[in-house]
């Protein structure tokens, strides 16, 4: 929160796709002294467009690819008349790496797709003032970050089967059975228990009273990987601080949409257009 922000020199490298409907670009932008790569879906028709930036959930990074997460989105959205920023996060594909990025607890992705709208802002393609964000997982814990630490930078969120707004939840179901980095993390802060202060002001929720921007949430009733149980707790700590928030539950649909997926980009959109984008 107390950070300053300059995301900046969005470049667009080369034509990755083209169809009818959009270009597909690989890009890179300045997150910090840091240099981040991506992928920009342009759409075909006459801009400026209203845009968004999309945050994937966890992929392993020696694996990952660039643009690799939320490929149906992608495509999906950028069909649908949007500018499509897919952020690959520090250490993914192209980006610069950041050996810090696991003690810090990863907060340095939420730095990264601040400074991603911040760059998208500049871009030719897009109208600044109708830029939204959209994550998945991992990447809905990242959102929840942004409207927490930069209120404002967006006009509406929308979040599918999140991870946990309480950080100490999210460490205990992922980051604890891998013993070394749990270890070298409780070195530097201490067990939650121990130092439950740092743990409260590392977790989204604490702060939602900040948000000023709308939230639509999506979750599978058979999500075994983030329970729905998650997404219901961080509706209600929502609408407790006041804001505009909104759940739409999908039975037997698990953590990455089947079935129930075209149904819920289609209430996607619908709530976008609602905010203006």
């Amino acid at each position: 929160m107390a950070k300053k922000y300059d995301g900046r020199d969005l470049r667009l490298g080369r034509v990755l796709a083209r169809n009818a409907a959009y270009t597909r670009y690989h890009v890179t932008y300045a997150s910090g002294s840091l240099t981040i790569s991506g992928i920009l879906n342009v759409p075909s028709t006459p801009g400026p467009h209203p845009a968004l930036v999309l945050n994937h959930g966890y992929i392993d990074p020696a694996v990952y690819t660039n643009g690799r997460g939320l490929a149906r989105e992608q495509d999906y959205l950028a069909r649908r008349g949007y500018v499509v920023l897919h952020t690959d996060y520090r250490n993914h594909a192209q980006s610069s790496d950041d050996p810090r990025s696991e003690l810090n607890l990863r907060l340095g992705y939420t730095e990264d797709v601040i400074n991603a709208v911040l760059a998208l802002q500049t871009s030719q393609y897009v109208d600044p003032d109708r830029i939204g964000m959209l994550g998945r997982s991992m990447g809905g814990g990242i959102t929840y970050n942004t409207l927490v630490t930069k209120p404002g930078l967006v006009k509406a969120a929308v979040v599918f089967a999140s991870v946990s707004t309480n950080t100490v939840e999210n460490f205990n179901r992922w980051t604890r059975p891998e013993s070394a980095v749990a270890a070298t993390i409780l070195r530097a802060y201490g067990e939650p228990a121990q130092n439950p202060a740092f743990w409260r002001n590392v977790s989204p929720a604490t702060f939602f009273d900040r948000i000023t921007e709308p939230v639509l949430i999506h979750h599978g009733e058979s999500d075994s990987t983030c329970p729905i149980a998650w997404s219901r707790r961080a509706l209600s700590e929502l609408t407790a601080a006041g804001k505009k928030a909104t759940l739409h539950t999908y039975p037997g649909e698990e953590h990455a949409f089947g079935p129930a997926w075209p149904t819920s980009m289609s209430r996607t959109v619908a709530f976008l257009k609602q905010q203006g984008l």
